[in-house]
């Protein structure tokens, strides 16, 4: 008898063993880290509620409150996938789109990564071998060192002093891979992308990236800016994308080991930039339309392997790994006459007051 007691305490032992369940993990615990996805169509959204994770209402309320103050416009945090805080504020609806901005760069940075494993493309290549020779104003030479990895991580070496991404533009100031400088050339990739793909690039997108995840959404081309416009949740849902390194529901996007080089310091002059994202938790970082070195984390306040898409007027994308997050952003600039193109000392205002809720 003792011994069949004895068996069947190993037996149910190495059930909970197979369940994933630990000496020191409960069923509960063990269900609190299954990764959800929204349906790819219509508007169900399994939510959570801020109580249920032992989050601080009270500090919670007060984020709210400095949101609508701070010309926000939307606000959404997942956890696990799981929609935790949806707000609106100002006059917008869920269903009303808004632009993404810079933050858009990240979408094109997927979007070579699935095209490169097509075969279409490779990013270690010339640019000139997907648009030609003669795309600069550089001596065929200096031309010739611009890869489309150079567009992706910003650091072609063209004149950042001259933003238009037309040939009488594009001029040489630094050999490609020694110079870091945030600028508007790397909407070459978005060429690079159509020539290779032979087609139109957002119908490329449309087919490989946004369909797949259920996104809505549209491309507003301008003769400079091409800015992406969605709601808020689709931005989500490309952050839950990136929260899960490329793979939505079974469905592996884009391959991981582009994923992992897309959120990892690209070069080290400016360790805080991947592929078209912006890193923090490094030991310096470098800002747009500057050659300055900062040192320390992007966002001092936010968790070190917090990765981020940003854009002008403090649109947000947040992707923090360590703790299943994904935070969206969207609205004006929080302060008039912000004029930064990606971080401004917003996100660490802001970061302050998230990690009062979720501490």
């Amino acid at each position: 008898m003792q011994k069949q007691f004895i068996l069947s305490v190993t037996g149910f032992l190495i059930a909970l063993s197979i369940l994933g369940f630990t000496k020191n993990e409960s069923p509960a615990s063990a269900q609190k880290n299954d990764m959800y996805f929204p349906p790819l169509k219509g508007n169900t959204w399994e939510t959570i509620a801020p109580s249920a994770l032992g989050w601080n209402v009270d500090s919670l309320n007060q984020l709210k409150n400095f949101l609508a103050k701070r010309q926000t416009k939307a606000f959404i945090i997942l956890v696990n996938g799981k929609i935790v805080v949806e707000e609106y504020f100002n006059g917008q609806t869920a269903s009303d789109p808004w632009e993404w901005n810079s933050a858009g760069k990240t979408l094109l940075g997927v979007t070579t990564g699935i095209a490169q494993q097509e075969g279409l493309l490779s990013i270690n290549n010339k640019v000139s071998d997907y648009l030609g020779k003669g795309w600069t104003s550089e001596p065929l030479s200096k031309e010739n060192l611009i890869t489309c990895r150079s567009l992706l991580t910003m650091t072609t070496g063209l004149n950042d002093e001259r933003q238009f991404i037309r040939k009488g533009g594009l001029t040489y100031i630094a050999d490609a891979g020694s110079r870091w400088s945030y600028s508007n050339v790397f909407q070459k990739m978005f060429e690079v992308v159509t020539e290779a793909s032979y087609g139109d690039f957002e119908t490329y997108f449309n087919n490989k990236l946004k369909d797949k995840i259920g996104m809505d959404g549209y491309w507003n081309k301008g003769l400079i800016f091409t800015i992406y416009h969605s709601t808020a949740r689709s931005m989500a849902r490309f952050g839950l994308l990136e929260l899960n390194k490329g793979k939505w529901n079974n469905e592996q996007i884009l391959n991981e080991t582009y994923f992992n080089e897309s959120i990892n310091s690209s070069q080290s002059i400016n360790p805080s930039y991947g592929y078209l994202t912006w890193l923090n938790g490094k030991s310096q970082y470098m800002l747009p339309g500057s050659q300055k070195v900062y040192s320390g984390y992007l966002i001092p306040n936010a968790p070190a392997d917090m990765f981020a898409a940003l854009g002008a007027k403090d649109q947000k994308l947040y992707v923090i790994p360590s703790k299943n997050m994904v935070i969206v952003r969207m609205g004006n600039a929080a302060y008039q006459g912000n004029a930064s193109f990606a971080k401004s000392g917003f996100d660490n205002e802001l970061w302050g007051k998230i990690m009062g809720v979720i501490k």
